[in-house]
């Protein structure tokens, strides 16, 4: 598996210190108002995993599957949700937290969907921002990285569900990918 990685973009140890700050960041933003953490599946869960446990308000979890890529690298460009949340979100703030922000059209459509129902407010949280990819103009409001134009895998991030479990952040070789059927 690491043979397929080109090089390591973010270590452990600096990815330790960005979830915290972002966990800070988000913390005076909400100032202990009780919030919906929307898991997105399941690319983010160990981003989101190890940010919640840094949040300092109730946090009601919930989880989402969607996907625009399937076993693909590259976006269809169509949201599938394959899990909806159980919670009402109804007059409450809720926080998605999402691995990596690509096109711009997962995230625009959850904040749509969620604003549907009635939300209060709605804020995303994102690991990483690819902006060179966008197809529709979205910035989270929280960002821990921004990455260039590479296939990034590891902590939760995949390649045709390979790699998550990676400890940190890598730009995978494009041999791996570039030959799809």
């Amino acid at each position: 598996m690491t043979n397929d990685i080109e090089c390591v973009l973010y270590d452990e140890a600096r990815i330790d210190r960005r979830v915290r700050e972002l966990a800070r960041e988000i913390n005076l933003c909400y100032g202990g108002r009780p919030i919906i953490a929307v898991f997105v599946l399941k690319g983010s869960a160990f981003f989101a995993s190890d940010l919640i446990r840094w949040l300092d308000m109730e946090v009601t979890m919930e989880f989402m599957s969607v996907s625009s890529y399937g076993m693909a690298s590259v976006s269809s460009g169509r949201l599938t949700v394959k899990k909806d949340i159980d919670s009402d979100v109804r007059g409450r703030d809720v926080l998605i937290i999402e691995d990596i922000i690509d096109t711009g059209v997962t995230l625009t459509t959850l904040k749509g969907l969620f604003a549907e129902r009635g939300a209060r407010d709605i804020k995303v949280v994102t690991m990483l921002s690819k902006p060179s990819r966008r197809l529709v103009p979205f910035e989270a409001d929280f960002t821990g990285f921004e990455v260039p134009d590479v296939f990034v895998v590891g902590y939760g991030l995949d390649y045709a569900d390979r790699y998550r479990n990676l400890p940190y952040i890598a730009a995978l070789k494009r041999s791996v990918y570039e030959n799809e059927k």
